[in-house]
């Protein structure tokens, strides 16, 4: 079994194509899917976009097949890269190598008191980073898919409409 990646485009273009629905409500809930799928909190994905698409009253399974596009398992490694990496520049020094070996060598040689009072600092300092280099590289992706995926769904919908009326 092989890997294709214009296979995969064209499978997931296909499964844009497919959704019904009104353009705006498809191209907001992609731009929320997107937003979502970027940042480093994996496990709330699914949850967070559900919320938020309902709270919304916009395409849920856009949004839930535009974050499987941006959050898979082949991107997740460099989208934690690229949040830590934004969010160092923004709060720099939070988190470094240096302080994460450190931690690790806590761990190794320390009681369990002190091991998770260095766990935890680290893991304040982590979230902080990586959810302000989420917030600055997600806004613009996902500002960007809108108004993307609105010329695509506008475009899906004067296909059908044409090819309707041809019919």
């Amino acid at each position: 079994m092989s890997f294709s990646l214009t296979r995969t485009v064209k499978f997931y273009a296909m499964k844009f194509k497919r959704l019904r629905g009104d353009p705006r409500s498809l191209a907001l809930g992609t731009a929320i899917g997107v937003f979502i799928g970027i940042s480093p909190t994996i496990p709330l994905h699914t949850v967070g976009i559900i919320g938020v698409t309902l709270l919304l009253r916009v395409s849920t399974i856009a949004a839930l097949i535009s974050a499987t596009v941006v959050s898979n398992p082949l991107t997740m490694g460099p989208l934690y890269y690229l949040c830590w990496l934004v969010g160092d520049l923004i709060l720099p020094g939070r988190l470094t190598w240096d302080r994460i070996l450190v931690v690790l060598d806590t761990l190794k040689s320390s009681g369990f008191i002190d091991s998770l009072k260095s766990v935890s600092q680290l893991g304040a300092n982590a979230i902080m980073v990586l959810l302000s280099g989420w917030l600055i590289l997600g806004l613009p992706l996902a500002v960007a898919s809108y108004f993307l995926s609105l010329r695509f769904f506008i475009a899906v919908r004067e296909k059908r409409r044409r090819k309707h009326l041809l019919d």
